[in-house]
């Protein structure tokens, strides 16, 4: 435990923890009996049944189960990473530009910067993605791209402002006192240090970026969620627990894969990375100078 948190906290006792241990199996047997009623509901309605699963390994209408499995992987979850793949490095660079602007000392700028993030992070997606769809003629794929990135860029932006804000103003003052401009305090003092505290944030925002790309289906865009529910319409009312059950496994995998992965990013580049030097730190005493009081 660090000093500062041994500091704020005092450090459980044995009664603590043997309540928190109580606690845990009382609320571990709580979702356990939580999911032996859902599973027990599930099975009086004939959920678990095997033609009810059938679809995924011998599916009717003499199609085959890898064209099922087709469907769901290649062309629905293909669709929903492309689309994730190119709005993602969009509103990262929008975002990190209109933090940059908002805290930018020139008020027509800064004003101009606010009234974009305060206006796009109020509008829901999908009005976003209807509005490029039927306003400006797009296709659906950039109709989908236009709404996750303007969206998310406003919200990224909010995040890397008070990743900015959080930082001690001793920092841009020790830069501008060794003759650093404003980019260059920007660039290389407090952007790096404030993307670092932020980067669980910006994480949890791509992966929010990812799942709303499932909208897609209502503007007509083949993503997995359209993939399923192309699927379910053609096999029947039978199938649709199976797809649907199918199609929530691949939405957890790939959005907790997806944050594992860049967690263990985010921790490698902290253990390679040097240590970022603080501006006010006081350096070392010039070669013969004496300290005293």
């Amino acid at each position: 435990m660090s000093r500062a948190t041994s500091v704020l906290y005092d450090a459980p006792g044995p009664l603590a923890r043997r309540r928190e241990r109580i606690g845990s199996v009382v609320g571990g047997l709580l979702v356990l009996a939580l999911v032996g009623v859902g599973a027990w509901y599930a099975a009086g309605r004939g959920v678990f049944e095997a033609d009810r699963w059938a679809v995924l390994w011998d599916p009717p209408k003499n199609q085959s189960a890898l064209d099922v499995w087709r469907s769901l992987l290649v062309v629905g979850l293909g669709a929903t990473l492309r689309a994730a793949a190119v709005a993602a490095p969009l509103a990262l660079l929008l975002g990190l530009v209109l933090a940059v602007l908002r805290t930018t000392r020139l008020a027509p700028v800064r004003v101009a910067a606010s009234v974009v993030i305060e206006l796009f992070r109020g509008l829901p997606v999908l009005l976003m993605m209807f509005f490029a769809l039927l306003a400006f003629g797009w296709s659906a794929f950039a109709a989908v791209i236009f709404g996750l990135t303007v969206y998310n860029m406003a919200v990224i932006a909010e995040i890397v402002r008070a990743g900015l804000a959080a930082l001690p103003k001793g920092q841009s003052e020790a830069a501008a006192a060794i003759g650093l401009s404003r980019g260059q305090t920007l660039r290389l003092v407090l952007l790096p240090q404030a993307l670092r505290t932020m980067a669980p944030s910006l994480v949890a925002q791509l992966v929010v970026l990812l799942k709303d790309s499932s909208l897609g289906f209502i503007v007509g865009y083949s993503e997995l969620l359209k993939a399923i529910q192309n699927n379910a319409q053609y096999f029947g009312n039978a199938s649709v627990v199976a797809l649907f059950t199918v199609g929530a496994g691949i939405y957890l995998v790939v959005n907790i894969s997806l944050s594992r992965l860049a967690l263990r990013l985010q921790g490698r580049t902290r253990r390679t990375a040097a240590p970022a030097v603080d501006v006010t730190a006081p350096g070392p005493a010039p070669r013969g100078a004496t300290t005293g009081h």
